[in-house]
């Protein structure tokens, strides 16, 4: 007896055979809270629009727990399809023999289009090699930008500063009015890298560690970088400068209390900002030093790229290749940026969102942008240093000690120099 098998049934079954003849991916990141959730939201998207590839993305826990966790799976065979890598962290995973394919590649390879200059100018050879082809795919990237207490700049009568020299002009007017001038959340990202960014001055040798790993040395002594810190703990003795340690948190909360008129923050972070702020806030350019030539081209991005890892099948490489091309698209970049805050990185998806009024009602969502598209540079298209997780924490010990008053600004530079110079020929030995 043949037994009829209902249109539903037929249905499901078509269904399952699909779901068990599409090419299984994994993503592993390092985002919680929100931005994971967003994360979850974009592999959903990327599931329905195709039948191909299924993407599951995987929480590692913090950038630098995932990063961890994706050279360790290399090592065993066990590696995601796509690792997510913090800035900090790129030139440990580029700098991993055999580890990664090449992004561009990976697109042309399977058969997509792929343009650089597609992609906003302060994003664009971050994560590629010395030549510009890119190593990582671009994903939530941000800037360095000044928020605003717009109450405060009201109350003391003064405007946002443009330059360090206009600061120091009107800080001790935000004082009298009762505000803290300035504070920071990420003294390392803000005032070390970004003050050479912003500045247009060498990081460090063989091209910011672009050209080689090989006698790459650090830049940190540099006198005007020594100069700025030498400006900052005299604003510090003098009340228009808080630091409260190396926890962005700690930092970020006296602005979202009102009780600082200048913030240095994250692009990034303006979806929350506008959730803790107590009072109304705008935003605008990281400042520079005018006196230095050629100062006040575009910063270094923060965040973090997405890296295809070696050792795949063609089939998953091609989806891995596919989501790369789905997740650059025009409509996917607009969503990201709305949901989350991090910069769009396309031209196209930040022309969207400008021309559906998106930065009309949401002014300060477009300075990140806005300032990444400032001129480009000899110095300010990144860097590219091994070990450079474990320099920023030794960055962050010594401007502990400068702020403490047991170092002087020139003393701190040296000392790191000598420790990061040292952990940069270890990292040239280990990964050659």
């Amino acid at each position: 007896m043949i037994k009829k098998i209902s249109l539903a049934a037929l249905a499901l079954t078509m269904t399952a055979s699909t779901t068990l003849a599409a090419t299984n991916i994994t993503w592993w990141h390092g985002m919680g809270g929100r931005n994971g959730e967003v994360i979850n939201e974009i592999a959903q998207k990327f599931n329905a629009a195709q039948t191909e590839c299924v993407l599951t993305p995987v929480s590692k826990g913090s950038y630098e727990e995932a990063l961890s966790a994706g050279i360790a799976a290399f090592r065993s065979g066990e590696q995601p399809n796509i690792l997510q890598v913090f800035d900090a962290g790129a030139a440990t995973i580029i700098n991993a023999k055999g580890a990664t394919i090449p992004a561009e590649d990976l697109l042309k390879d399977n058969g997509f289009e792929f343009n650089r200059e597609a992609f906003i100018e302060g994003v664009r050879y971050f994560y590629a090699d010395s030549d510009g082809k890119f190593v990582g795919m671009p994903f939530n990237s941000s800037a360095p930008i000044m928020y605003i207490n717009d109450e405060a700049l009201k109350k003391a009568g003064v405007e946002a500063p443009k330059t360090w020299e206009e600061f120091e002009a009107i800080a001790p007017k935000l004082k009298e009015a009762g505000y803290i001038p300035l504070v920071q959340s990420q003294l390392t990202w803000q005032f070390t890298e970004n003050f050479f960014s912003r500045n247009n001055i060498q990081f460090a040798s063989n091209n910011n560690g672009y050209d080689s790993i090989v006698d790459t040395t650090i830049n940190v002594t540099d006198e005007n970088h020594v100069m700025m810190y030498d400006k900052l703990k005299a604003w510090y003795d003098q009340g228009l400068f808080g630091y409260y340690g190396a926890a962005w948190n700690d930092n970020q909360k006296v602005f979202e209390e009102g009780k600082a008129a200048l913030w240095i923050g994250s692009s990034g972070s303006f979806g929350g900002l506008q959730k803790t702020a107590t009072m109304p806030f705008s935003a605008t350019f990281l400042p520079y030093w005018n006196s230095i030539e050629g100062a006040g081209v575009h910063s270094f991005i923060g965040g973090a790229a997405l890296f295809a890892m070696a050792g795949k099948s063609a089939e998953e490489n091609k989806c891995s290749g596919s989501f790369f091309n789905f997740l650059t698209s025009t409509e996917v970049q607009k969503f990201y940026h709305q949901a989350t805050g991090y910069v769009a990185i396309t031209n196209a998806a930040y022309e969207l969102s400008k021309s559906e009024g998106y930065y009309n009602e949401k002014p300060a969502a477009e300075v990140g942008i806005q300032q990444l598209q400032l001129p480009s540079a000899e110095w300010n298209k990144g860097y590219r240093l091994g070990f450079y997780p474990q320099i920023r924490v030794i960055m962050e010990r010594e401007y502990n000690r400068l702020f403490a008053g047991e170092t002087t600004a020139k003393d701190a530079m040296e000392t790191i120099k000598k420790e990061a110079d040292e952990l940069l020929a270890r990292f040239a030995k280990t990964a050659g």
